[in-house]
């Protein structure tokens, strides 16, 4: 019974996400904005954590319309993506193809994608532990890390009241089994590596949400605010810049207060063999 109920899921997942795929123009997805704008701490913060990539491999796990995969690939990574929508992987080529560079794609979930004996440099997993089973999932992609792999990942985190009331809102634009990682989540990093760092985005800032539905009285069921705020983020750098810096004196301060952030990135390092 567990595995057709997962089964299902994967299914929904899969047509919700290629029919996502059919609404985008991959020519006017800018890689360079989505990645490096002041709106995108997670992917700023990565970056740094990555560069220099030049000649490195790297695996992207669900790695959706390809903004990521083609961003590093244009950074010099030899780029393996993989993504259970085949939908997906037609945009993430013809993004990379329109960017001047290549990335090998392979369509499978991953919970079950198989790359037999391939060892990566790196792992990023952007936006993904919070639609799958992250045990399975760790399982798989430690067997693709040797002693220097690195695994880097970001997701929402479940705790935030202000988002969670847009979670209860935006039901056409999200898949109804998401699960925003939990305190608990995190602990199974540190079950499975002997090196976990975490470090916490959107706190304060989170108020531009809050002004995108109040004032200018957008619709989160007709519009992905994550992805619009990567699009508008010059418009919003007036607004975003202090108070980021705001929350980084707070999270210095209180560092309990991560917690109540939107996003979270995890790096982690040294696989513990025997653990399952």
């Amino acid at each position: 019974m567990k595995q057709d109920i997962t089964q299902s899921s994967l299914r929904v997942e899969e047509e919700f996400h290629d029919q996502w795929a059919d609404s985008v123009d991959y020519r006017v997805i800018d890689v360079q904005q989505v990645n490096e704008v002041c709106t995108a701490p997670e992917m700023r913060y990565i970056s740094q954590r990555l560069m220099p990539i030049e000649g490195r491999t790297l695996l992207d796990v669900g790695c959706g319309l390809g903004e990521a995969s083609v961003y590093f690939a244009k950074k010099g990574a030899k780029v393996t993506a993989t993504d259970l929508s085949e939908g997906m992987l037609r945009v993430a080529s013809a993004l990379a193809n329109h960017n001047s560079t290549t990335i090998e794609t392979h369509k499978s979930s991953a919970e079950s994608f198989d790359l037999g004996l391939r060892i990566y440099d790196y792992i990023y997993v952007g936006n993904l532990f919070h639609h799958v089973d992250i045990e399975s999932t760790l399982n798989r992609l430690k067997k693709h890390m040797g002693s220097e792999s690195k695994l880097i990942s970001w997701d929402p985190l479940a705790y935030n009241p202000v988002i969670n009331i847009y979670r209860f809102i935006a039901t056409k634009t999200r898949t109804p089994d998401e699960h925003p990682i939990t305190r608990d989540d995190l602990k199974l990093f540190k079950k499975h590596f002997n090196k976990v760092e975490v470090k916490f985005f959107w706190l304060t800032t989170l108020v531009i949400f809050v002004l995108m539905f109040v004032v200018q009285r957008r619709n989160p069921n007709q519009e992905r605010f994550w992805k619009k705020v990567l699009d508008e983020g010059d418009d919003w750098k007036w607004l975003y810049s202090p108070l980021e810096k705001i929350d980084q004196v707070l999270l210095k301060l209180f560092p309990a207060l991560g917690y109540l952030c939107w996003n979270v990135v995890i790096e982690a390092q040294g696989v513990k063999e025997d653990v399952k």
